[in-house]
C-alpha cells in the first residue's frame, strides 16, 4: 500500500469518521458506499496503521469500520482486505483486534458461507481467534467468541472448531490445559456458547469430552475465583440443558446426549459434594447451593434429573445446617434460599417435605425466628415458595404426606413459641418491617389455600384488618403483595360452602371485599387533600 496514494488529513478524517459512526439508526449499503467513495477503505487502513496515535482519530475509525462491516456491502469487501483483517487479530491495539473479530464475524454472517468458512480456514485465521480469545481483553475476547461461535454454526466451520485429533494446538481441550486460569475460564464459557447453537454442534461438544473439562474445573479448588466462574458457568449450562429451545423444539433422540451427559458426568453429586465439603471456601457452598437449587426448580427438570439425584442435594443442604445456623448468616440464608427455589415446583416442594427428616423443619424454623433477620427474611420468602404462592392454583396444594408435614411443622413451631398458634405466628410476622410483612404477604396468600390455615387467618381479625389497612403500604411491591393477599384470602373463603354462609365472618367478608375493590395502589379513602374551614381566631 502507497503511503501516498491513501495519505488522507487525520483531522479531516477524524471529523467524517465521527459523524459517520454516530448516525442515528441501522446504515443501509449506500450510506457506507457513499462513505467509502469520499474515504477509500485503503485510505482508513493507512491511516489506522500510521496514524493511530492522532488524538481520537483511532476509536473514530475503529467505529466507523464497526458500522461499515456491518452492513451488507461492507462485509463484501472484507474478503478484499484479508491480510488487513490477519494483522489487526495480531495487533497490539485491543480496539484494533476487537474490530478484526468483528470483521470475521460480518464476513461469516453476510456472505456466502461455503467461501466464507474456505476463507477462514486457507488464511489461518481460526488460530488467530483463539489467541484473541485467551489474551485479549474483555471486550476482544467476547467478539473473539461471537466469531468462533457463528463460525461452529455450519456444517463447514465445524471440522475447524472441533478437530479430530485431540493433539491438534486448536483443540479446546489441549487449549485449555495450557492456558492461565483466565483462559481456562474464557475457553469454558466459549464450550457453554457453542453447546447452545445446535443439536448437532451439542454432540460434537460431547463427543470431544469438552464438558468435562468443566467438572475437572469444579474439583480443583486451588483458585477460590477460578471455581466460582466455574460455577456460574456450569449453571448456564445446566439452565441451557433443561431450557433451551433445543429441548423444546427438537426430538428426544435428537438431545439425548444432554440428560446422558447429565448422568454421566453426575455434576449434581459434584455440587452435593462441594456444599458438604467443610474445607472448601464458604463462598463456594453457597454457589453451590444457589445454583443447584436453581436448576433444581424448574418445573421440567424430574424429565431430565431422577429423584436419587434431587434427595442427594437436598440431603447435602440438610446436613450443612447442622454448622450453619450458629456460624455463617450469609450461608445459612443462601441454603433456605435454595430450598425455597427447589421448592416452587410441584415435585421439587412435594420432596423438600417429604425427606425423613423432612428438609423443610429447616425453613419454618428459620421463618418464625426473629434473632436473624436475614435469614428470617430469606425463610418465609422460601416458605412461601413451598407452599406454592409461584405455582398456579391448581399445583398450590400437594399430596397428603407433604401437606401433613408441613401443617405439622408449623403447629409444632408455633408450639414452642409464645405465640401457640399458625395465627400468632403471622401476626407477629405482618407486625415487623415492610420487607419482612411483604414476605408474610406471600407466605398467607400460599398457606391460605389450606382450610386449616384460613380458619387460623379469618378467626384472628387481627390480621384481616393488618391485611386490608390501605395505609400499612407505602411502596408499589408491598402494595400489590398486600392485595393478592386479600384476594386469597376471600378466594378461599368464598370456595368454602360452609363458611360463607357463617354470619360471624360477614363483617370479615366485607371488609376483604371493599380491601379489593379499592385495588392495590390508590383508592385511599380521603386521600386526596381536604379543604378546610374554620372560624378565624380573634384577640
Amino acid at each position: 500500500m502507497d503511503d501516498e496514494e491513501f495519505s488522507v488529513d487525520p483531522s479531516q478524517l477524524l471529523e467524517a469518521a465521527s459523524d459517520f459512526a454516530h448516525q442515528l439508526g441501522a446504515l443501509s449499503d449506500a450510506s457506507s458506499q457513499e462513505f467509502l467513495t469520499r474515504y477509500p477503505l485503503p485510505a482508513i487502513i493507512n491511516a489506522l496503521q500510521t496514524k493511530a496515535d492522532y488524538p481520537g482519530l483511532e476509536n473514530a475509525l475503529v467505529d466507523c469500520l464497526e458500522r461499515i462491516f456491518r452492513t451488507k456491502y461492507g462485509a463484501s469487501l472484507i474478503p478484499l482486505y484479508m491480510p488487513f483483517v490477519l494483522v489487526g487479530l495480531g495487533a497490539d491495539s485491543q480496539k484494533v483486534r476487537r474490530l478484526a473479530c468483528i470483521a470475521i464475524s460480518c464476513l461469516l454472517e453476510n456472505t456466502d458461507k461455503r467461501i466464507a468458512v474456505q476463507l477462514v480456514l486457507q488464511q489461518g485465521v481460526y488460530p488467530l481467534l483463539l489467541s484473541c480469545l485467551i489474551d485479549g481483553d474483555e471486550q476482544v475476547a467476547t467478539a473473539s467468541t461471537d466469531a468462533i461461535k457463528n463460525l461452529a454454526g455450519y456444517p463447514e466451520g465445524m471440522g475447524i472448531v472441533f478437530p479430530e485429533s485431540v493433539n491438534e494446538a486448536t483443540h479446546l481441550g489441549s487449549l485449555a490445559a495450557k492456558c492461565s486460569s483466565l483462559g481456562r475460564v474464557r475457553v469454558l464459557a466459549l464450550i457453554v456458547r457453542l453447546f447452545s447453537i445446535s443439536s448437532s454442534v451439542a454432540s460434537e461438544v460431547s463427543k470431544s469430552n469438552l464438558l468435562s473439562l468443566m467438572e475437572a474445573e469444579v474439583k480443583n479448588r486451588n483458585d477460590t475465583l477460578v471455581s466460582l466462574s466455574v460455577l456460574e458457568l456450569l449453571s448456564d449450562f445446566l439452565s441451557l440443558v433443561l431450557l433451551s429451545n433445543l429441548c423444546l423444539i427438537m426430538k428426544l433422540a435428537e438431545v439425548q446426549h444432554s440428560a446422558e451427559f447429565l448422568s454421566r458426568t453426575s455434576l449434581l453429586q459434584l455440587l452435593s459434594s462441594l456444599i458438604c465439603d467443610g474445607a472448601a471456601e464458604s463462598i463456594l457452598r453457597s454457589r453451590a447451593m444457589l445454583i443447584a437449587g436453581r436448576l433444581l426448580s424448574k418445573e421440567n427438570a424430574f424429565a431430565f434429573i431422577d429423584e436419587p439425584s434431587f434427595r442427594i442435594v437436598l440431603e447435602a443442604i440438610d446436613r450443612r445446617f447442622e454448622f450453619l445456623e450458629s456460624q455463617d448468616a450469609d450461608e445459612c440464608e443462601c441454603a433456605l434460599e435454595a430450598l425455597g427455589q427447589i421448592g416452587s415446583s410441584f415435585q421439587g416442594a412435594t420432596l423438600v417435605l417429604s425427606t425423613s427428616p423432612t428438609t423443610a423443619r429447616h425453613v419454618v424454623h428459620a421463618a418464625f425466628d426473629r434473632q436473624q433477620h436475614g435469614a428470617q427474611l430469606a425463610a418465609l420468602h422460601s416458605l412461601a415458595n413451598i407452599s406454592g404462592e409461584t405455582r398456579i392454583q391448581t399445583t398450590t396444594v400437594l399430596n397428603n404426606t407433604a401437606e401433613d408435614n408441613l401443617r405439622s411443622l408449623i403447629y409444632e413451631k408455633a408450639s414452642k413459641t409464645s405465640k401457640l398458634t399458625p395465627s400468632g405466628l403471622l401476626l407477629s410476622v405482618l407486625q415487623q418491617d415492610s420487607e419482612t410483612r411483604i414476605a408474610g404477604y406471600r407466605l398467607v396468600t400460599a398457606l391460605v389455600a389450606r382450610p386449616w390455615f384460613l380458619m387460623e387467618i379469618i378467626s384472628r381479625p387481627e390480621i384481616i384488618d393488618l391485611v386490608t389497612n390501605t395505609y400499612t403500604e407505602t411502596n408499589k411491591i408491598g402494595m400489590e403483595a398486600r392485595h393478592r393477599c386479600c384476594e386469597a384470602i376471600y378466594r378461599a373463603f368464598t370456595s368454602s360452602t360452609k363458611l360463607i354462609g357463617d354470619p360471624a365472618f360477614a363483617g370479615m367478608a366485607s371488609k376483604l371485599e371493599e380491601a379489593i375493590r379499592r385495588g392495590p395502589y390508590g383508592a385511599r379513602k380521603h386521600a386526596e387533600a381536604q379543604p378546610l374551614v374554620m372560624t378565624a381566631d380573634r384577640f
